[in-house]
């Protein structure tokens, strides 16, 4: 019996059962297309107003809505820092 074959087929067998549920890249990529199409709207929202003289109280709450997304895009940023930080000061 040869034990290598036997390891490769135990590590392809566990490294299925612990995938996480779902594709996190996908969920992570769709949060980003989330981002950029609130980035757009309220641009495009704010050129229409500078322009056309669009509605004033749609560009406040396009801005309300870019400054939110901004702040929680922020927020996760410096979380996802202070854990890479405190994996760095782990001991090996």
């Amino acid at each position: 019996m040869d034990i290598s074959k036997l390891v490769a087929q135990n590590y392809a067998a566990s490294k299925t059962a612990m995938a996480p549920e779902g594709s996190g890249g996908s969920a992570f990529a769709g949060v980003a297309q989330d981002f950029m199409s609130t980035l757009r709207a309220s641009e495009s929202t704010a050129m229409s107003a500078m322009t056309a003289g669009a509605d004033p109280h749609a560009l406040v709450q396009a801005l309300a809505q870019t400054e939110l997304a901004v702040q929680t895009a922020v927020t996760v940023r410096n979380k996802v820092v202070e854990a890479y930080q405190e994996i760095l000061r782990m001991p090996v």
